[in-house]
């Protein structure tokens, strides 16, 4: 009697396979899934440093309104710019500053004795980059939710008489980097219920 060996198909692996690759691959893109976002003023600055570089070339009582424009800082031109009446300046100082001109940066004193002819150019560019960075399905299902912020900024205040540049301040941020996180135990329904008045 002859004895029948049973053919056992083997079982197909290959679209397990596929199916645990596909979801591994979904997984690790899902990071990229996050939103991002930036907010930028409009400059040819690329860095804190180029900010100070370009504006450590106006010395006061040398430089004009003109050179300030050829370097690409004309109001008519450059959103960053913010033009300020004689009004405008005084309120960028202390009350203690104007009460005594004489103890003042001759720059200062010399804006409040020209009364109206000083005015002066508020400069800010801000550039900042958002990035959220937990996992995307706590994220997704508003469980925890952790943003990354990071970029620079710089503010300068030039003031003139007439036409002629007679004081400059700088300052800024030239590292930003900040970590706002959420946490929400109970995810999509921690704001269930709640009513708005």
């Amino acid at each position: 009697m002859a004895l029948h060996t049973a053919h056992v198909r083997p079982v197909r692996a290959a679209p397990l396979q596929r199916a645990a690759l596909l979801g591994l691959l979904l997984l690790s893109a899902c990071s990229s899934l996050l939103p991002t976002s930036k907010t930028e003023v409009a400059s040819s600055w690329a860095s804190y440093n180029d900010a100070v570089v370009s504006l450590a070339t106006f010395a006061p009582y040398q430089a004009t309104r003109q050179d300030v424009h050829s370097q690409g800082l004309d109001p008519h031109v450059n959103p960053v710019v913010t033009v300020l009446h004689f009004a405008d300046v005084l309120k960028r100082f202390s009350p203690a500053m104007l009460i005594k001109p004489d103890e003042v940066d001759r720059g200062i004193a010399d804006c409040l004795h020209a009364g109206k002819r000083c005015s002066g150019y508020a400069i800010s560019v801000k550039k900042l980059h958002r990035k959220r960075v937990s996992n995307f399905w706590l994220d997704s299902l508003n469980f925890k939710r952790e943003t990354v912020t990071t970029g620079w900024s710089v503010e300068a205040l030039l003031v003139f008489v007439d036409d002629q540049l007679v004081y400059e301040l700088l300052g800024g941020q030239p590292t930003i980097q900040e970590i706002e996180a959420h946490s929400n135990p109970l995810g999509p329904l921690q704001g269930w219920g709640k009513l708005d008045y």
